[in-house]
């Protein structure tokens, strides 16, 4: 779920899908910044800025920005190539048929010409001239069909390079670390492959279905002008186009110079949204509705005084579009009454001439919503582009091969870690877990026990030691196989926004349905599914926020039950469960550990007391370690920990 704060309501682009602002449609919006508009949202915890200091950077920034911005600018038309060339036949195909629609709409005034100088008593006898309107019509409809089968021909290429891009971010965000992903807001960096992608498209069907087609409508009518009329009429018309281009790109950028940083603000605004949506319970909990609602309006107010701005300068760019037209027009206008006076002429050139001029007005009369179109799609491929760019903190070696399991034994030597080098998690950790073994991890809140696991998944790299599964050190195999051989169910259970029967699928995507079934059977959940109306197609909603924390925990050992791994991490895999539940689940666990190398972070003891060896972890290091029965003997720190969670009456959890 999105909100996307700079869209208004007179937006023709809310006629289309969010990826579609079409640059060939045939009706023209009202003015040249309907689908342009943008808006600036604020920081959170900060008052909205004066709009007048927000609209737009100050120009000597936006100065010392500018031989940046171009290289950004060609680099992201360097990346754009490689999703195009593919294409070769397609766009020599386009290439031909805009040139074919093109010469047949610049001949329609010459068509013209003739029907009016046919009709001129003073050139010639007056009759109907039959094959000049019907050639007058034809030319019309090849001007607009072979125009709409160049769109045709052209949107396969548009729409592979759309999808190829999005699919190569959404790619590269899934192999980027998960440092990577804790840093970013995830519905902004959502928002830049939706926009980025949609990019790629106004890009491309821009250029191709507008500034190229008109470019070399230009460059016709002048030789035109050139061969039938004297130099004058064709260096008049290239001035007026050459004015009005330069014109309209000067006040487009004069108007779009903050586009950058609200383009930052936009997706930081819907990010907060998302995020304010996704934790719905949370605001509904310390009732902050209204202060949702505030720091919502406060991105809309930002946007408001951006429109206002927007429209106000959208009355100086068509004045001066329409100024510039006007001059030229009247003064070929009066070129060509003075040949017809002097009789050099006729009246049938007058109207060619003006229809040409016209002709080319309509397309360049949405010369500034095209390139502010085009501006603005490279912006967007630079943010979805600069995502590729993101280095992959944890990536498979050159030479990688895949993990060659030979009984899944498991060692950590010497392990250390820090997140951050400021602050170190794990201290020379060594430890292992004998193929078909289980050892568990205990300690306080932050001791690092969950680090564990997500170094074995190799979410992040050791800083220090090394970790080795058959005597191979997990940086020297392939991440997809390495994951492939373990399951996890972890302490937070975050399930898609699906059916159950998808989420314990996503264990093994081709597993059958009596596969998926007896996971479910294993797990305990079985019976419940089929007591839901939905029973297996039963939405859990966002996050499974629709089931309990038990239900969603037995969902997940469902899951990981179906990936039938070689090594199981429980990481506090019953912290959600009522006793009695926890208890049958516990007894499943030891049943499906067995014969399994197992690793099991855990904060009740009482779960913990069959394993193999159990360690006791503090502030990262290994202060104790042997089985339950031994460290109760040692009188240590495990067994304080197991004298006072015995004293501790133990709560029942509710189960909604």
């Amino acid at each position: 779920m999105a909100i996307f704060p700079n869209q208004s309501h007179s937006d023709p682009a809310l006629d289309k899908p969010e990826g579609a602002v079409t640059p060939h449609a045939t009706a023209a919006p009202r003015s040249e910044d309907e689908t342009a508009t943008v808006v600036e949202t604020p920081v959170a915890g900060t008052p909205p800025q004066d709009s007048a200091q927000s609209t737009a950077p100050t120009l000597p920034a936006v100065a010392a920005e500018k031989p940046q911005r171009r290289t950004d600018e060609r680099r992201a038309l360097a990346m754009l190539w490689p999703y195009i060339k593919g294409f070769p036949g397609r766009m020599l195909a386009a290439g031909t048929l805009l040139v074919i629609a093109k010469v047949a709409t610049v001949y329609v005034p010459v068509a013209f010409k003739d029907i009016v100088d046919h009709l001129d008593p003073r050139v010639a006898t007056l009759t109907v001239p039959v094959a000049l309107i019907a050639l007058y019509g034809v030319l019309r409809l090849i001007g607009t069909l072979f125009g709409q089968l160049r769109d045709t021909v052209f949107e396969r290429v548009s729409q592979r390079a759309m999808r190829a891009s999005g699919l190569d971010a959404f790619r590269h965000l899934h192999q980027l670390s998960l440092r990577f992903h804790l840093d970013r807001h995830t519905g902004g960096v959502g928002r830049d492959i939706s926009r980025g992608t949609r990019g790629v498209y106004n890009l491309l069907g821009w250029v191709v279905f507008n500034i190229v087609p008109t470019l070399f409508e230009i460059l016709v009518v002048t030789v035109l002008l050139l061969q039938q009329f004297d130099w004058r009429y064709a260096v008049v018309t290239l001035v007026t186009m050459v004015i009005y281009i330069a014109a309209t790109i000067w006040i487009s950028e004069w108007r779009t110079a903050g586009v950058r940083v609200m383009n930052e603000e936009e997706s930081l605004s819907n990010a907060r949204a998302v995020d304010s949506l996704l934790n719905y319970e949370t605001v509904k909990y310390f009732g902050n509705e209204e202060f949702e609602a505030r720091r919502y309006d406060a991105a809309l107010r930002r946007y408001e005084d951006a429109a206002v701005k927007t429209e106000s300068s959208l009355a100086v760019l068509n004045g001066a579009q329409a100024l510039v037209i006007a001059l030229g027009l009247t003064l070929l206008m009066a070129m060509a009454a003075s040949g017809v006076a002097a009789r050099t002429l006729s009246v049938g050139d007058i109207v060619m001439v003006n229809g040409w001029l016209l002709q080319l007005a309509i397309p360049l009369n949405m010369l500034g919503f095209t390139y502010r179109q085009i501006k603005q799609g490279i912006i967007d491929m630079e943010r979805m582009f600069a995502l590729l760019d993101e280095h992959a903190e944890v990536q498979d070696a050159p030479d990688a091969e895949r993990l060659q399991l030979r009984g899944a034994n498991v060692r950590f030597e010497n392990v250390s870690f820090a997140y951050d080098p400021q602050r170190q998690i794990l201290f020379d950790v060594d430890f292992e877990i004998p193929s078909g073994r289980t050892v568990a991890v205990v300690g306080a809140t932050g001791a690092g026990k969950s680090t564990l696991s997500r170094l074995l998944f190799r979410f992040y790299d050791v800083t220090g030691g090394r970790i080795t599964i058959d005597g191979q050190d997990i940086r020297d195999v392939t991440q997809e196989s390495l994951r492939a051989a373990i399951g996890i169910v972890p302490q937070d259970t975050v399930l898609f926004n699906e059916t159950i029967y998808y989420n314990i699928a996503y264990g093994r995507p081709d597993a059958t349905r009596e596969e998926v079934e007896a996971a479910a059977k294993a797990a305990h959940i079985h019976e419940f599914v089929q007591s839901l109306p939905d029973a297996y197609q039963t939405q859990v909603g966002e996050r499974g926020l629709k089931l309990s924390g038990g239900e969603k925990q037995r969902v997940a050992i469902a899951r990981a039950l179906l990936k039938r791994p070689a090594i199981l991490v429980f990481d506090e895999a019953t912290s959600a469960l009522d006793t009695r539940t926890e208890k049958v689940i516990q007894a499943e666990l030891s049943e499906i550990a067995r014969g399994r190398t197992t690793l099991i972070v855990a904060h009740r003891l009482s779960t913990i007391v069959t394993a193999d060896e159990i360690l006791v972890l503090d502030h990262g290091r290994i202060v104790e370690r042997g089985t339950h029965s031994q460290l109760l003997e040692r009188a240590g720190r495990y067994a304080a920990l197991w004298t006072m969670q015995a004293k501790a009456p133990r709560s029942e959890t509710a189960e909604a």
